[in-house]
Order: structure tokens, then C-alpha cells, then sequence
């Protein structure tokens, strides 16, 4: 695997976004995913069908059952074409053999049910990891992506059913009037009783065509999740961006190195040259010392003799007389002591509970007050904000909007004057810088002129959302093109029509540069 030849971004994403780039990736190599798993999974039914003719509910469970099979030559699929090798039909059929034999009879068993199978596979397949090893893989790559890759599963098999009674319905009013009118209750009762199986089988044949389409987007999906939890566990955009820079580094690689080379051989003689003498037991500085050990220690204790270092006072207090200092107190003198010292101790004790008790009842008091000024500042704090107002006290100021969003740099200094000038000179030669540049100009001019709270974690969609909020027709019609053909050239790498240009510039012109319309 070399990432240099990978024909998506390497760079961490959001797990939605990595979903969207399961899409463009199972759109991308539709024709082979989806022959590939029709030559795989309907031969499969067709037997199933045969061998439980008179049991069609049991057949398609059975087909059901066997789908984490199915999905392991998709995933061959993906992980060759995802870095320049894109397998023929006919390789990809031959290799299914050796993708089914590890862990086949664990994947159809009680890890069936697994809301994070497509999440999964790859650690099987790709990685070749099983028991232990595999447990603890999946544990560091389920932190942060898992949730989605059940979302995947959960919406998915609603994707399922709702495709296949859309094709049933499709089916029903396909039918002839006629054949619709000659039915009656008897006719039906006879198809519950099993003369009318092959409408089962039928009904049952377009579940297979659907997971036909829809089985390799699940698939690719749940690899483009484990490629972006890799991406962010193993640093793989900082290594692709450190093997590019090696790539230009490398025609001048030798002539750095030959010329520290040769600084390296004129460096020795340069210090040579420079350095002193060595310094032996002849040298100056050891025959003109002015102070041995004993003289230096002696000035020492004369410095710290002398102020300010020096600090001398004179210290007065009482004191007994040696006599009294030599009498012993008596017994009785001992015991009135200690009984008034054991008096004094009970008393000491009770203030202290009552101490604790008071306290106690402090404490509660005070948080009654805290929490009853903190009711009335948060019931009248609309009133507080007014009056603070009004006052002109200091108010928190307000956060200044994001300049950057969707890693597009939105601020009005860095736009040029003419909009749309610029994007009409730019469109021939350079479509995407031309329909950025207008995006970006787009997302500035709801910041400033309508004050749109967006911020950094926002999606294009929910952008829309907030500028459909200010009914505005026009503007939220702009909005909605321009984000589309932004979208398809931003992640489908879809270039726009050119007549696309003038309308677009046509309607920024009408829109922005009269000023702002509400």
C-alpha cells in the first residue's frame, strides 16, 4: 500500500463526511461493483429458489444470512482501485475464493448481527487480524467511528425495505387492468394455499436486485469509515505531506550534503588555527595566585564579620530565681491542676460541638441566600441586561464571527473588490478557484450584511437552512445553486457548465452589488 497513489484525499474527515466519500467511491466503480455482485449473488438465489421451491420465505432468509459473504469481494474491489489497481472482472471473481475462507463460519454465526460489520471487515480482511488481536483492533478503531458505522447498518436495512416495497408498488401498477380486475377472493385464497409461488420467488427476486445497487454503497461506506479512523490513528496525511516534501527535496538533496561536506573538512583547520595553548601546570594562571586556601577562608569570616552582615541584639526577659526553680510542687498542687485542666477540657469540648452545630446552620443559610439571589438574577435577567444598558456599564462584548469556514477563508479583506469580475476572468482557466471564490464571497456577505450566526462547525446544508430562515427568495435560490455545483466540484470533482457563469455572475451583481436587500 502506498499512500502516494491513493486516487481519494488522505486527510481526516467527519465520520458523515467519510460516508459521502463511500458514496463517490461505489459511484466511481459502479459497473464492477455491481457486475461483480450480481454474477456472485444471483446464480446463489436461482439455486436457493430451486432447491426450496415450495418454501420461498425460507429462501430468502437463507439468501439474506450469507450477505457478510457477499460483501468480501466489494471490499477486494475497493481496496485495490483505492490505490491505483483496480482488478478486471474476471480477477475479482477469481480471488473470491481465498476472501471467503477466513472466518467465514464467525461471520455467519454470532457475528451476524453485528450493527458494525462494515466497520469491521476490513480488520478481518485487510488487516488478516483474528481472536485477541483483532478484539483490541477493533477497540481503539471503535472510539470514535463506531456510532456511525451503526447508524450505516440501522439506516441502511430501512434502505433496504423501503427500495423493495417502492419496486413491489412499482410492479403492481405495472400490471395489465384487467389481470387487477379478474382477481377475487378465491383467487387469493388459492395463492395463500401455494398455487401462486412464483409471485413469492418474484416479489422475493426484487429484494436481490435491490441489494444489487444498494449492498456495494454499504460496503464502501464502511470502508471509507475505517480508512478515515486509520487516517487519524496513524498520522497518514502528515506522512503523505512528509513523502511529497522528500520528493522536492530530492534534486537538491546531494548538493546540500556536498557542501556540508565540505564545510565539515575546513572546519577542523579554522579551529585549530583559533584555539589558545594548551593550558598545562606552567601556565600563568596557576604561578599568580594572589590567595592560598587558608587566606581566602580568613578574609571570608572577616567579610561576614562586618555589617550589614553582621547582627548582634541584646535580648532582656524574666526569669525565677535559682531557689525557686529547685522547689518541687506538692501532690495537692498537682491534682487541683490536673482537675482544673480536665474541667477546662469538658468545657472546651461542649463549645466545640455547639460551635459545629452553629456552623452547620450557618452554612445552610448562606447557600438558602445564594441560591435565592441566583433564582431572582435568572428570573429578572432579561430586566438586568436592559438596565445594565441603560446605565452603560461594561457589557461582555460580542464574539466577532468566524473568518474561516469549511477551511475557506471568508473574510472581506481577502476578497477582491469585484466579485464577479474576478470570477468571470477565472472561470476558463481555473473553474474551481472561480466558483470558490464566489462561495466564499457568498458565506462573507451572509456574515457581515445579514449577520448569520455561522460558525466553523456548520455544513453547507444547515447553512442553506439559515438562509431559507430569512425569506428571502432570491437570495435562497443563489444559495441553493451555487452550493449545489460548489458541492459537486468541491467532493465529486464534477466541473460546471460554462453557461453557468453568467447566471451565477448575473445574480450576485442583482443581489449584492446594489447593496443589501431585505
Amino acid at each position: 500500500m502506498r499512500l502516494t497513489d491513493a486516487s481519494v484525499a488522505i486527510r481526516p474527515r467527519s465520520p458523515w463526511e467519510a460516508l459521502d466519500l463511500g458514496v463517490l467511491l461505489a459511484r466511481r466503480h459502479a459497473g464492477l461493483l455491481l457486475a461483480s455482485w450480481a454474477l456472485v449473488t444471483v446464480p446463489i438465489f436461482a439455486l436457493l429458489c430451486l432447491l426450496l421451491w415450495d418454501y420461498p420465505g425460507w429462501a430468502i432468509f437463507a439468501f439474506w444470512w450469507l450477505k457478510p459473504a457477499y460483501e468480501r469481494l466489494p471490499l477486494h474491489i475497493l481496496a485495490r482501485a483505492l490505490f491505483g489497481d483496480t482488478p478486471s472482472l474476471k480477477q475479482a471473481l477469481k480471488a473470491l475464493p481465498g476472501l471467503l475462507r477466513p472466518q467465514l463460519l464467525a461471520s455467519l454465526t454470532w457475528r451476524r448481527f453485528s450493527a458494525t460489520r462494515s466497520f469491521d471487515l476490513p480488520v478481518l480482511q485487510l488487516e488478516g487480524l483474528s481472536g485477541q488481536a483483532r478484539s483490541q483492533r477493533l477497540v481503539v478503531l471503535g472510539q470514535r467511528d463506531a456510532g456511525a458505522a451503526s447508524w450505516l447498518t440501522v439506516v441502511g436495512m430501512h434502505l433496504e425495505i423501503a427500495l423493495w416495497l417502492g419496486l413491489v408498488s412499482l410492479f403492481y401498477l405495472l400490471l395489465p387492468a384487467q389481470i387487477e380486475l379478474d382477481w377475487s377472493w378465491q383467487s387469493l385464497a388459492n395463492a395463500a394455499a401455494g398455487e401462486w409461488l412464483w409471485l413469492e420467488h418474484l416479489s422475493n427476486l426484487l429484494y436481490v436486485l435491490v441489494l444489487i445497487v444498494w449492498e456495494p454503497v454499504y460496503v464502501a461506506c464502511g470502508f471509507t469509515l475505517y480508512l478515515n479512523r486509520r487516517t487519524a490513528l496513524e498520522g497518514w496525511d502528515i506522512e503523505l505531506a512528509f513523502r511529497q516534501l522528500r520528493q522536492r527535496l530530492t534534486g537538491v538533496a546531494y548538493a546540500l550534503l556536498l557542501g556540508c561536506g565540505l564545510l565539515l573538512l575546513q572546519a577542523p583547520t579554522a579551529v585549530m588555527a583559533a584555539s589558545p595553548p594548551p593550558a598545562g601546570p606552567e601556565a600563568a594562571r596557576l604561578l599568580k595566585q594572589p590567595l592560598s586556601s587558608q587566606a581566602s577562608r580568613h578574609s571570608i569570616e572577616q567579610l561576614l564579620e562586618q555589617p550589614p552582615f553582621e547582627h548582634r541584639e541584646t535580648v532582656t526577659r524574666w526569669r525565677f530565681d535559682e531557689q525557686e526553680q529547685a522547689d518541687e510542687p506538692s501532690e495537692e498542687q498537682l491534682s487541683g491542676l490536673l482537675e482544673l485542666l480536665e474541667k477546662f477540657f469538658k468545657l472546651a469540648e461542649f463549645w466545640n460541638r455547639i460551635d459545629a452545630v452553629a456552623l452547620f446552620f450557618e452554612a445552610l443559610l448562606w447557600v438558602a441566600l445564594l441560591g435565592l439571589a441566583a433564582l431572582l438574577v435568572w428570573r429578572y435577567r432579561q430586566w438586568l441586561g436592559a438596565f445594565a444598558g441603560r446605565l452603560g456599564l461594561p457589557q461582555r462584548a460580542a464574539t466577532p464571527p468566524s473568518r474561516q469556514l469549511f477551511g475557506l477563508e471568508v473574510a472581506a479583506e481577502s476578497l477582491p473588490a469585484d466579485v464577479a469580475g474576478t470570477v468571470e476572468r477565472l472561470w476558463a482557466e481555473q473553474p474551481r478557484a472561480a466558483l470558490g471564490l464566489l462561495y466564499r464571497a457568498l458565506l462573507s456577505r451572509l456574515l457581515d450584511d445579514y449577520r448569520l450566526p455561522l460558525h466553523s462547525a456548520h455544513t453547507e446544508s444547515e447553512v442553506l437552512r439559515l438562509v431559507q430562515d430569512l425569506e428571502h427568495s432570491e437570495l435562497s435560490s443563489f444559495s441553493q445553486a451555487l452550493t449545489l455545483h460548489w458541492q459537486n466540484l468541491a467532493y465529486g470533482h464534477s466541473l460546471p457548465p460554462d453557461e453557468l457563469r453568467q447566471t451565477l455572475c448575473q445574480d450576485w451583481r442583482r443581489l449584492f452589488d446594489g447593496g443589501v436587500r431585505t
